[in-house]
């Protein structure tokens, strides 16, 4: 199976958050993991904002932000599909960031993981797989 991965399962995953098990899974078992470009400044931000909390370390947040953006087999560029994500993002007004992991899901009829409620909430309203 592909899989598109997003930022929160992502962080998830790398923090050993209580939902990451099931994730770690999906992850091992995939064929190919996919991601736009936008989960590197997704990522690198949500590992600032813990370093920024005194969550982590500076060594801490750096180890596990490069853990974090190894996670994904190949990383898409979002210029190749900004303009139906922003059709997406406007006709739902769904935010754009999440409706590139739903055109990437879409376009390579790929499952999408997630731990984002309201983006599984879109993803299952377009029938896209979610798997959490």
């Amino acid at each position: 199976m592909i899989v598109v991965l997003d930022a929160s399962a992502a962080v998830g995953v790398t923090l050993m958050q209580p939902q990451a098990k099931p994730l770690i899974s999906h992850l091992e078992t995939a064929s190919l993991v996919l991601t736009p470009d936008l989960f590197v400044s997704e990522v690198c931000n949500a590992f600032w904002k813990y370093r920024k909390a005194n969550l982590l370390d500076r060594e801490q947040a750096e180890q596990l932000l490069a853990m974090t953006l190894e996670l994904p087999d190949r990383i898409e560029s979002a210029a190749d599909c900004y303009q139906e994500a922003f059709a997406l993002a406007v006709r739902h007004q769904h935010p754009f960031y999440d409706t590139l992991y739903l055109v990437l899901a879409r376009r390579h009829a790929a499952a999408l993981l997630t731990t984002d409620k309201r983006l599984v909430a879109l993803a299952n309203s377009l029938e896209i797989q979610v798997v959490m």
